[in-house]
């Protein structure tokens, strides 16, 4: 549906990119009344908090800024969202926040439901980021009575809405912020992979031939406290009892690779490449400081090169994790003493040398294909930037 302008003129610009400033400057605006864009609602049914349940299907809207305006959920709707409507606009009067819902809801107290006269959700939201601009702030005062007598200006096109230009230049602005994000979070990746040293995909002959090598190994089997000496066990630290701060606390599972917790007690800090394995004999490699519960072994591998250390990890992985530990039976720090595990052998000792080329070449293998994407992704982002 077209709205004709109640008046047409320049709009005064802000700062914006300059192509898109451009093409902000080559429109006509116009000027419209709130009720010309929207429909006020009536409202029949305020729910309230106590009428709101997780176990029901459909939003309930409130002032509230978070979460989308959702304060929780209701069986009942009362705004029917469908083909004919497909969008309804909240407003929040002592917020100012304004929402668009797009699914079936109903309201809580202090919020206006209006109809858009226009059923498209890019010219929607150019229409409420301009209407918001224009409603001062009166504190926790209502709104809604200086917000309907807003004059909004939009681009105009033979005395109608230009919702074609309106569009396009909403999906050109949303491209381009993807763009930017995309930049942004490229730059990063690159400043990671930079440090990490991972930007270097190119194996070495060494790594080559170790690749080849694999299947010809000599393997023997070693005791776990025979090479790191004993293992430690972790103490017992209660949630209750945690600290907030900067140490990771590591306790049984997977989530979080083990990390339940970042700690300021003091407890005894485990060095960066180490092992741990927990109750359920599920090792895991740490290439940075910790604390850890009594649910915990550490096997202490800090002397070993990092990718033989990664490399020994597994191997320890493979010969705990059988499913022989559980709530039942767990795992500690004496299991580990008596653990064996199987290992590539030089001269009848672990050859810590074979195993850091190895995992090098297996950590360049899967970086190569992140590398590579990085330099497409930079590439096609210069592209967009520079339109």
């Amino acid at each position: 549906m077209f709205i004709k302008a109640s008046r047409q003129g320049e709009r005064p610009l802000g700062k914006i990119d300059a192509s898109l400033n451009e093409k902000l400057q080559s429109v006509k605006w116009g000027e419209y009344k709130i009720d010309e864009l929207f429909v006020p609602c009536t409202i029949k049914c305020k729910l309230s908090k106590e009428d709101l349940s997780d176990d029901f299907l459909f939003s309930a809207y409130s002032a509230e800024t978070e979460n989308g305006g959702v304060i929780g959920y209701t069986n009942i709707p009362e705004f029917i969202c469908n083909g004919q409507t497909p969008f309804y606009v909240i407003f929040g009067d002592h917020t100012r926040v304004f929402n668009i819902a797009k699914e079936s809801f109903s309201v809580l107290d202090n919020v206006k439901v209006l109809r858009p006269r226009i059923n498209s959700e890019r010219t929607l939201l150019f229409i409420i980021s301009a209407w918001a601009k224009l409603i001062p702030n009166l504190g926790y005062a209502r709104h809604w009575k200086v917000a309907k007598d807003c004059i909004i200006q939009l681009p105009t096109k033979n005395g109608q809405i230009d919702i074609d230009f309106i569009e396009s230049f909403i999906a050109e602005l949303e491209a381009r912020h993807i763009a930017e994000l995309e930049a942004r979070h490229i730059a990063e990746l690159e400043a990671y992979l930079t440090v990490t040293g991972l930007k270097d995909y190119t194996l070495t002959k060494e790594e080559e031939k170790a690749l080849v090598d694999f299947n010809t190994l000599n393997w023997m089997n070693y005791n776990l406290e025979d090479l790191f000496s004993k293992s430690t066990r972790g103490k017992r630290l209660k949630s209750a009892d945690r600290v907030q701060g900067d140490l990771p606390f590591v306790t049984a599972g997977e989530a979080c690779e083990g990390v339940s917790a970042y700690i300021g007690n003091d407890v005894e800090i485990f060095e960066s490449n180490t092992t741990t394995i927990d109750m359920f004999g599920s090792a895991k490699y740490r290439n940075f400081r910790y604390g850890a519960d009594d649910h915990v072994a550490v096997v202490h591998t800090e002397k070993l090169p990092k990718h033989a250390a990664v490399f020994v990890t597994t191997a320890i992985h493979k010969s705990s994790h059988t499913g022989k530990f559980d709530y039942s039976r767990n795992f500690y720090a004496k299991d580990a003493d008596e653990l064996d595990i199987l290992l590539p052998s030089k001269e009848n000792k672990p050859d810590y040398s074979f195993m850091s080329t190895l995992i090098s070449a297996i950590q360049k293998l899967v970086i190569k294909d992140v590398v590579l994407y990085f330099n497409r992704k930079i590439d096609e982002t210069k592209k967009v930037i520079a339109k």
